[in-house]
This record gives structure tokens, sequence and C-alpha cells, in this order.
């Protein structure tokens, strides 16, 4: 049996605001329902993403801003943050870990620029939405035995 992650809720306080900086990324929006009790659901996708994300109007009771460590996974991470760097997004500069496992939860042991080996899974660049939901990028070139 396979299960598949395809859609990840994340919390905003203006669905418009929302959906016009993830569209401002390259988003593909997939669909914008409203019911006629209020309910509001928004769903885009990523470039070459199989999986999505929803938010909207009564969609979840969670926090605006309070999603974090979501991934988007790029193969190349110097090109992916100035790729996003030119649609206006505020994203961070690239860093790796001094650890080199995986980064620490906010800046702690952050070092500047990728990983020095260009290790597959190293190096990172972070960024938030309008309401602070906060996106990591994560370069891997490589994946790991057993992943496609």
């Amino acid at each position: 049996m396979d299960f598949k992650l395809e859609v990840a809720v994340i919390p905003v306080a203006d669905v418009d605001r929302a959906q016009h900086f993830y569209k401002t990324l390259g988003w593909r929006l997939d669909a914008d329902f409203t019911a006629e009790d209020g309910l509001r659901v928004v769903q885009l996708t990523p470039p070459g993403s199989g999986a999505s994300v929803i938010f909207g109007s009564g969609v979840t009771d969670a926090e605006p801003g309070s999603a974090q460590g979501l991934y988007l996974i790029v193969d190349d991470i110097v090109a992916a943050r100035e790729e996003l760097a030119s649609r206006g997004v505020r994203i961070s500069e690239v860093f790796h870990d001094q650890g080199g496992v995986f980064h620490h939860a906010g800046t702690t042991a952050r070092v500047e620029g990728p990983d020095p080996q260009r290790r597959s899974y190293s190096s990172y660049a972070s960024f938030s939405d309008p309401d602070g939901n906060g996106w990591v990028l994560q370069e891997v070139t490589t994946r790991l035995p057993g992943r496609v």
C-alpha cells in the first residue's frame, strides 16, 4: 500500500494576499472554491512537485504563520535562491549547518554559503510567507538509497 503525502494545510490570515504571494513564486493555482457556508479552499502546487498546499477560510484552526519547516527540494540551491529573490521574495542567503547533519532550528549554527563539499541534503536557504509560515529550500542532488 502506498501512502503519498499530497497536501499540506497552511494557516493564513488573508487568503487573497497568500494566494498572490504563492502565485508570485510561480506556483500553479489548482483550485479556488467557495462554499455557501463561507468555506474557501485555495490549492497551489510548486513547479515539479507532487504535493500541494491548501489554505483558505475555515480550513484550519491553526494560528496564521504557525506552520514551520516546510521544505522545498531543489537541485541547485544558488539558482533557486536567485530565482525567488528575483520574484521579490525576502530570502536568506544560502547556508549550511556547522554540524553538517541537518540545520538547527531558527538561525542557530548557520554557516554562510553552501556546504563546502556541496554534499546532497546539506545546503539551505529560508523564507517566510506574509503570515510568517516558514519555508526551507534544501539542495538535493543525489538521493539517499531507497528514495525516488
